[in-house]
């Protein structure tokens, strides 16, 4: 499970760098905004699944 979010979170990160690069206008901020919007649900499931290590 944790690899597909570490997988997910890599291809929205690269997809929304090279959004802005290929396309403008509307498109780019559509495209950017849902590749940021997975890249912080992605982020937040894996917080949510680390490994608790207590002291």
């Amino acid at each position: 499970m944790k690899a597909l979010l570490w997988l997910v979170l890599a291809v929205a990160a690269v997809v929304n760098v090279a959004s802005s690069f290929a396309f403008g206008g509307i498109q780019q901020i559509i495209i950017s905004a849902i590749t940021g919007l997975t890249a912080i649900a992605t982020a937040t499931a894996l917080y949510l699944n680390r490994d608790r290590r207590t002291a």
